[in-house]
């Protein structure tokens, strides 16, 4: 990612906001932090889980068919703080076509990137 420092709109295929980036982090529309970006543009949830990739314009993809055992867990960097979403986006900028073996993950499969205090895939604190 070539902006580290600035919050950068992530927007579905539909055109609705989908979430934030502040690189590396990923945040939801509240400001909660959801995931976070690799330097070879994978996308991991707060839990760790491979969720996808973050494509140039950008938005998450990720193979329809999806077997779990082809990139491994990782470990979590440390919580970022929550950030306050600005009140206004611009709107979302023309996107390109998907194809038909890839899905926009914001759009058909957003429970991959819950905030860390939900989702199935939370360890227990037991």
């Amino acid at each position: 990612m070539s902006s580290r420092s600035k919050l950068i709109p992530i927007y579905t295929s539909s055109g609705e906001l989908g979430a934030y980036l502040l690189y590396p982090y990923l945040y939801n529309r509240s400001g909660d932090w959801i995931g976070w970006v690799t330097s070879d543009r994978l996308v991991y949830s707060v839990h760790g889980n491979f969720v996808g990739v973050m494509s140039k314009d950008p938005r998450i993809l990720r193979k329809r068919e999806y077997t779990s055992d082809l990139k491994p867990h990782l470990e979590p960097p440390p919580s970022p703080p929550p950030i306050l979403p600005p009140a206004h986006t611009p709107l979302a900028p023309q996107m390109s076509e998907v194809s038909l073996n890839l899905i926009d993950v914001l759009d058909e499969a957003p429970q991959l990137l819950p905030p860390s205090d939900f989702g199935e895939h939370r360890r227990d604190l037991e």
